[in-house]
């Protein structure tokens, strides 16, 4: 098999797929048979291969497929459907909100998918092939597609949500500075997540209003439920955003207060010292007259008098209910 052709299978029609090599998989794809070639977008063969054997696609179909960024979106031409879709990015070392694209190309007799990094729901697909419990037809292909990104991205969803809770529970308990970086790294997922999710809920909603001979009721049932899937996964992603700004905003919240009572009590020993200081320094003066200057007890006198202050204004500042 070329390089540039990661996966192709020959559909047998009964959920198992045959392994096609050389010729084969140029025969298939002109072929009535249904055919499925899986294509990396980042070998240098894989744009001449698809515009000497799929000529027929319009040009912007295979800029599409080869795109640098894509979003996900829907687009029915003639019997055949352009679909980009977004998965979770499950590769090692690498952060699920950084989605996974596929790019495909479908209708009754051939699938085209274009990748540039794993999506592990293509490999799912392959293995029930494998086993004979893959698709049948072109529809099943796509509903089964989808339906395993979805299964692989509640995971990291839940988990999104469950770390919130466990911030949540922390500030509660005990704020901490460094619970500021999580909350905010809580927040940034979502919203990354969230900017591939909604406009895949709009495509689907799109292929569910398609009129594909390819694409039955079973079909757009299936659709629906993922459809029903994903706004549900939608909506938990602006709750959890909306939770980790509340969140946020109470810690803001908790530190402001503790330092609005540390300044609280620093200004009120300010006010209780500034009679003190005061005194002491007009006491502090070196020039004649000072009072007491001739009298041994004067020293203790002073103190008295300084601490009878301090009591009269601690009594006076309970009387203000200033503390």
């Amino acid at each position: 098999m070329s390089e540039h052709i990661l996966l192709s299978y020959r559909f047998d029609g009964k959920g198992g797929g045959q392994v096609l090599t050389g010729n084969d998989v140029s025969e298939q794809v002109r072929d009535d048979h249904l055919a499925w070639v899986h294509l990396d977008a980042d070998h240098p063969d894989t744009r001449a291969w698809l515009e000497k054997e799929i000529a027929y696609l319009d040009h912007f179909i295979v800029e599409a497929l080869l795109a640098e960024e894509t979003r996900p979106r829907m687009t029915q031409i003639e019997d055949g459907i352009l679909l980009i879709l977004r998965g979770v990015n499950l590769n090692e070392n690498s952060d699920p909100e950084d989605m996974v694209s596929i790019r495909l190309w479908v209708d009754k007799h051939r699938i085209i998918s274009v990748r540039r990094r794993k999506l592990k729901a293509v490999l799912d697909i392959e293995t029930k092939l494998k086993m004979g419990k893959g698709p049948k037809v072109a529809g099943e292909f796509v509903c089964m597609l989808v339906s395993r990104m979805f299964v692989r991205m509640e995971p990291v969803l839940t988990a999104l949500d469950v770390k919130t809770d466990d911030i949540e529970e922390k500030i509660l308990e005990m704020a901490d500075i460094s619970l500021r970086e999580s909350i905010i790294d809580v927040r940034k997922q979502a919203i990354m997540f969230r900017r591939y999710m909604a406009p895949q809920r709009d495509a689907i909603r799109l292929l569910l209003m398609v009129d594909l001979e390819w694409l039955d009721e079973k079909h757009k049932r299936h659709l629906q439920e993922n459809y029903n899937h994903i706004t549900r996964y939608v909506e938990d992603l602006d709750a959890i955003r909306e939770r980790a700004q509340i969140v946020k905003d109470e810690l803001a919240n908790i530190f402001a207060d503790k330092l609005n009572k540390n300044m609280y009590v620093l200004s009120v020993i300010a006010a209780i010292f500034l009679p003190l200081g005061f005194l002491t320094g007009l006491l502090g003066i070196n020039v004649g007259g000072i009072p007491g200057a001739e009298n041994s007890f004067a020293f203790l006198i002073f103190c008295g008098i300084l601490i009878a202050i301090v009591v009269m204004q601690v009594w006076i500042f309970k009387k203000l209910k200033w503390f």
